[in-house]
């Protein structure tokens, strides 16, 4: 689990996330809380429970993003899912146990990555020695058949001379030295890969054949002409695949989800239903809040990687609660979000702090973008005033969607600009928006004579 402090959470947080103060100290304590835990002795620890987190705020405000940093930011088991496809059993949509189970397979990920590093170095070692030997004596042409293995094994192959072996071992060792140096990266090869097996959809879940036989069917392959250096990606991977123990990866993935797994439940509200409806749409919402309680108030969910415990996951649900109110959900679910959180309605200074703060503004966005077609660009502070003003107002004439207004405000402002630049023989050209040109060019943005509407 990360051993950051609250305060070094929030600063990077802070680093992509504009205000919402409440809700990042929140979190951060909550993050912190999983690693404090760990520290407990083990008798107290496991009477220590995470206290769940809902955040309510409308909707282009950080709740999701928030969610998304925090994926990165952590080093554990992550899973975001959207409350509106699950339904309950019965009705079509995905099965609410589906979220641990994809839990689950993100920490078998995340375990067997770090296991591949540790042994990077050898399985390197490994695939370039095999790549020398498929280079010195290249493959049949026909992919391998078992009864042809077979009947390979009981002949016996003819000796090699003391001359030939001497052949062999200078030829491999000058392709050794043209490896290292380089020069047989775009030579191509035929190699020997796995051949993928059809994917089945259920229930909105992807599902290998080979898996659902238990591993009964024998691997099938196929030639694939590759070019070395794709081909030394490929052998790194079998040969990393092998140096790994999956029993002990997949013990340790199963012992991470259930102490550091963080589920993340977005669109909690489009399921909360009303408090005097007996019939209709309602109740089937209702039924998902209930398929979702135990999973949320602690049980056992069975996943081809072993039977995985929720009680000590963290759960993040968030929001908008536009027209359902946080007291619509069933009591049970509510009682087991203890810490809520509003977040504030964005303003025009919180539109400018984005476009200028974070390390991922749309500023910097469309200035790396466009400068792959040689326009240098440059935004004056009265410009993005004016973009914040027309964000502020397009969002208070229609739909409030928050930030992420500013994007439709970016593609109309620089919709000439893009069209027009590109072209190989085209110099490069600096461009300075201005207030003026934003006016121009955003609807949005336009001063309007409130004179003509006096009587």
């Amino acid at each position: 689990m990360s051993q950051l402090t609250p305060r070094e959470i929030v600063r990077e947080l802070n680093r992509y996330i504009i205000g919402q103060d409440e809700a990042k100290r929140q979190v951060a304590i909550a993050l912190r809380n999983r690693y404090r835990r760990s520290q407990v002795e083990e008798t107290l620890r496991e009477e220590i429970f995470p206290k769940n987190i809902l955040m309510i705020g409308p909707t282009g405000v950080g709740k999701t993003e928030i969610a998304r940093r925090l994926a990165r930011l952590v080093n554990a088991p992550f899973v975001k899912v959207e409350a509106t496809k699950f339904t309950e059993v019965g009705y079509v949509g995905r099965d609410v146990e589906s979220i641990i189970r994809d839990l689950t397979e993100n920490a078998v990920r995340m375990v067997k990555q770090e296991h591949e590093e540790r042994v990077r170095a050898r399985a390197e070692v490994l695939a370039e020695d095999r790549l020398i030997t498929l280079l010195s004596s290249p493959p049949p042409r026909q992919a391998a058949n078992p009864i042809d293995i077979l009947l390979r094994g009981r002949q016996k192959e003819p000796e090699q001379t003391e001359e030939e072996k001497a052949l062999l071992t200078g030829r491999r060792a000058d392709l050794r030295e043209q490896l290292k140096e380089g020069q047989l990266e775009e030579q191509e090869l035929e190699i020997e890969v796995e051949d993928v097996m059809p994917q089945l959809e259920v229930g909105g879940a992807s599902i290998n054949i080979g898996d659902m036989m238990g591993g009964m069917m024998p691997k099938k392959t196929k030639l694939r002409r590759v070019k070395v250096k794709e081909a030394r990606k490929i052998l790194i991977a079998e040969e990393a695949e092998r140096l790994i123990d999956m029993d002990a990866i997949r013990e340790e993935a199963v012992r991470r989800a259930e102490q550091d797994g963080i589920v993340f439940i977005d669109e909690i509200d489009k399921i909360a239903g009303r408090s005097n409806a007996s019939s209709g749409p309602d109740v089937s919402r209702e039924g998902v809040q209930r398929d979702i309680l135990p999973i949320v108030e602690g049980s056992v969910v069975n996943t081809k990687h072993g039977a995985v415990r929720t009680d000590f996951m963290l759960f993040i649900a968030a929001g908008a609660f536009h027209v359902a109110k946080t007291s619509d959900l069933i009591p049970e679910l509510q009682g087991r979000f203890p810490v809520q959180v509003n977040l504030k309605s964005l303003t025009k200074e919180d539109f400018v702090n984005i476009l200028t703060q974070p390390d991922n503004a749309l500023t910097l966005q469309y200035k790396a973008l466009l400068a792959a077609d040689k326009v240098k660009l440059s935004f004056e502070s009265d410009a993005l005033n004016e973009i914040a003003q027309a964000a502020c107002n397009l969002n208070d004439a229609g739909e409030n969607i928050g930030a992420r207004r500013l994007h439709a405000v970016f593609e109309e402002l620089l919709e000439d600009i893009s069209f027009n630049a590109g072209g190989g023989d085209m110099p490069e050209v600096e461009l300075t928006i201005t207030a003026q040109y934003v006016q121009e060019h955003v609807k949005a943005a336009k001063k309007i004579d409130l004179h003509k509407f006096i009587l």
